[in-house]
């Protein structure tokens, strides 16, 4: 797994040095040295599951043959598609939630001398990934389905936080608005699609294999990346911000979180009024009597059994699937995020 990864990284370094040579532009001295400390900074410093997991898929797929090292590239330059997409996603959403930290270190953004450049950074990060679609796979009979893949995840994604933003508008705050249905509605399009799903689709092409013959994987994907999510929301408030690598702001951002949501669910009148009253504030003393009353409502061990529950119901919908080389792609996903602690 370390060599992989160190497989992986070298990759990174190689599509790096592509886009900073890329001859549709012309490069000036501080242009490039611009976007490649943007490129550093944002990009590879994640976990890198979504762009490993190209790479796992695939050569689960292929039942244990062994990988050549043409594929293993191709598999990692995908990977790296996703882990551009998700720095795409980053920069952005850090500016409109107005986040402090991400991955342990300031976002991009509030960096001396970046700003509001931070919105263009956003979008060459965008386009870079139909570059090295178009430089990688041009000659592949999958690659209209890769570009076309990109784009409709990019707008499920856009789409999904679209009405994560629109449903928590600051000045609006109405709890009522909150409910398991809006939860869900925004995590499938949000995070499932493009944290799941879309490794496992790009295995799926490189393999051969046609998208519309796998709608079951791709429903499968969803719930285990809504699973995720709720996770999420659980360690936002829950988690050990050392072993996370930010600190929790659900509460403070008047987030439509899985633990909010169900708190409305369980709660009488009486602990209605306190959300209701202290939901959404950056108050510490205000964000205290929410966690207190989470607790209050053993939401921990709320989660423990929707965490249970859930890992049952995907585990038989896995052992369902007739292809065993599909079930063990889908379990290896599983395995990594079943009771995760970051």
């Amino acid at each position: 797994m370390a060599d992989l990864k160190s497989k992986f990284l070298n990759v990174y370094s190689v599509l790096k040095s592509e886009l900073l040579e890329d001859p549709a532009f012309e490069f000036t001295d501080a242009s490039r040295q611009w976007v490649e400390r943007m490129l550093d900074y944002n990009v590879p410093g994640g976990k890198l599951n979504r762009g490993l997991s190209v790479i796992d898929s695939y050569q689960l797929l292929q039942q244990g043959r062994e990988l050549t090292e043409d594929e293993i590239f191709q598999a990692s330059a995908l990977g790296w598609c996703i882990e551009w997409l998700q720095a795409f996603f980053l920069v952005l959403d850090d500016m409109m939630d107005g986040s402090h930290t991400r991955r342990g270190q300031p976002c991009w953004f509030r960096l001396p001398k970046v700003g509001l450049i931070a919105a263009n950074d956003g979008v060459l990060l965008r386009n870079h990934i139909p570059r090295i679609l178009k430089k990688h796979f041009r000659q592949k009979p999958y690659y209209v389905d890769l570009v076309d893949l990109f784009n409709e995840v990019e707008f499920q994604t856009a789409s999904g936080q679209l009405i994560d933003l629109i449903t928590t508008i600051d000045g609006e705050k109405d709890l009522s608005k909150y409910s398991l249905s809006i939860h869900r509605r925004i995590v499938q399009y949000k995070t499932a699609y493009y944290s799941f799903y879309l490794s496992v689709a790009c295995a799926l092409l490189m393999s051969g294999e046609e998208l519309d013959k796998h709608i079951d994987v791709k429903n499968l994907l969803v719930d285990m990346g809504i699973y995720f999510q709720v996770q999420d929301d659980y360690l936002d408030c829950f988690g050990d911000p050392e072993t996370i690598g930010k600190i929790g702001t659900d509460i403070e951002d008047f987030k439509c979180s899985w633990l909010v949501v169900k708190a409305l669910e369980l709660s009488n009148e009486e602990q209605k009024k306190i959300l209701h009253e202290n939901y959404g504030n950056p108050d510490p003393a205000k964000v205290a009597k929410v966690k207190a009353l989470y607790k209050e409502l053993d939401l921990q061990g709320v989660f423990a059994e929707y965490e249970r529950q859930s890992y049952e119901k995907l585990i038989s919908s896995i052992e369902a699937h007739p292809s065993k080389a599909v079930q063990e792609v889908l379990k290896s996903f599983l395995g990594k995020i079943y009771k995760r602690k970051k």
